[in-house]
């Protein structure tokens, strides 16, 4: 095992936060025109750089992004976004079958409408789901329910090499033109249509009801080096999405529950903030994680990116920054989106993320705010973003 740190560390995500200027904005993206002192109180504390966490050639996810932010590389450790959310929602993948996600949406049997049918509710999900598998679970074919719209389904046989898409980067656009492609996907894209007989659309407290299923990021089980190994730190994970809580409980961390989080813009921000103080009274590591910067981005909304923003940073970066300039203990504190996510495409870009990082060891720079332009003049810089993790936990000084 790794020597423990002599500090605690913290490593808050605002999922999907970078962004590039907008015209709406006069010219400056939503960091950089949210109201959000904390995040620039740890940037003008320490350093600011940015770290590149989707190596060339991966699918710019949160899942591949998230792996790097843990300190593990994804070329070398990572096996599919459903693996990941099944490995938290307790689904055992059995030898010689594939997971995929399985995503509940709205179409109008042409095109994409929403790809989280309206982020429909957890009651109208697990019956959608439960429909799905009276009418399709067979001996070869397993569906489980997850949260809202993301939920797993189990399927006999390889399905690794298939090319899928994310229903996300496809709103407005024809179904026909991005179906998965390769070797076995005419079994898939049968499942898919036959959804539809399942899924009769019916409202969901207003919002638009799931007429189908789309099935992507697929995988066969995987595992983790432990996080403690890697990094001689315990500690815990705090999110809403079964898919950063996977990678938590993959690396042997504590998922830690917090009341009325929704992996949406209603979350419980003040909660995630409230529990990781005391994760860090009585642990040595914690990793916020809030959806709703991503949401925001993929609905192009850019006052409600903004707003999740200024509550993200109030209420989570707020008080943990608080806690641990005033705890008495040596600490390293993180800043840092997973990803950007483009109000002007609402995708997902691969391209690299600003981050902010205080406490020990660590020797301000001089910067003034925490923004994509700043983070680009600062240091070190990290061309593979996994690497942050080691040395943001290293019992090292922080150096170009």
């Amino acid at each position: 095992m790794a020597t423990c740190p002599p500090f605690k560390v913290a490593v808050l995500v605002p999922d999907g936060a970078a962004d590039r200027p907008l015209d709406e904005l006069n010219g400056r993206t939503p960091l950089e025109a949210a109201s959000i002192p904390r995040m620039d109180e740890v940037a003008r504390l320490g350093r600011i750089g940015t770290m590149a966490t989707v190596p060339p050639g991966m699918p710019a996810g949160s899942d591949v992004a998230n792996l790097s932010l843990l300190g593990y590389d994804p070329r070398t450790h990572y096996g599919g976004r459903a693996p990941i959310e099944a490995a938290n929602l307790g689904i055992e993948i059995p030898p010689g079958w594939t997971a995929f996600r399985c995503n509940l949406v709205s179409t109008d049997g042409e095109r994409m409408l929403d790809y989280s049918a309206g982020h429909i509710g957890g009651e109208a999900a697990a019956g959608a789901v439960a429909r799905l598998q009276e009418a399709l679970g067979d001996a070869h074919t397993r569906f489980f329910p997850g949260r809202s719209y993301r939920n797993i389904v189990l399927v006999e046989g390889d399905f690794r090499a298939l090319e899928c898409t994310p229903p996300h980067d496809i709103t407005g656009e024809l179904l026909v033109a991005h179906l998965p492609g390769g070797d076995g996907a005419a079994r898939i894209i049968d499942l898919m249509e036959r959804s539809r007989e399942a899924l009769a659309p019916s409202a969901d407290g207003g919002r638009p009801g799931a007429d189908m299923v789309w099935l992507w990021g697929q995988g066969t089980a995987m595992k983790l080096e432990p996080f403690a190994e890697l990094h001689g730190l315990e500690g815990g994970v705090i999110s809403a999405v079964d898919l950063v809580c996977g990678l938590g409980l993959l690396a042997g961390l504590e998922v830690i529950e917090v009341p009325g989080i929704t992996g949406y813009l209603d979350t419980n921000y003040r909660g995630k903030g409230a529990a990781a103080v005391v994760a860090l009274q009585e642990r040595d590591f914690v990793f916020v994680h809030v959806e709703a910067t991503d949401e925001a981005s993929h609905m192009g909304s850019i006052e409600e990116k903004v707003t999740a923003l200024e509550r993200f940073d109030e209420f989570v970066a707020g008080p943990v920054l608080r806690f641990l300039k005033e705890g008495g203990h040596p600490y390293r504190l993180a800043v840092c989106p997973d990803h950007p996510t483009l109000i002007s495409t609402r995708t997902h870009d691969p391209a690299p993320v600003p981050y902010a990082a205080c406490g020990a060891g660590i020797e301000p720079s001089g910067a003034n705010s925490f923004s994509e332009e700043t983070a680009r003049g600062g240091g070190p810089a990290f061309d593979e973003g996994w690497r942050m993790m080691h040395h943001l936990t290293g019992a090292v000084s922080w150096c170009e």
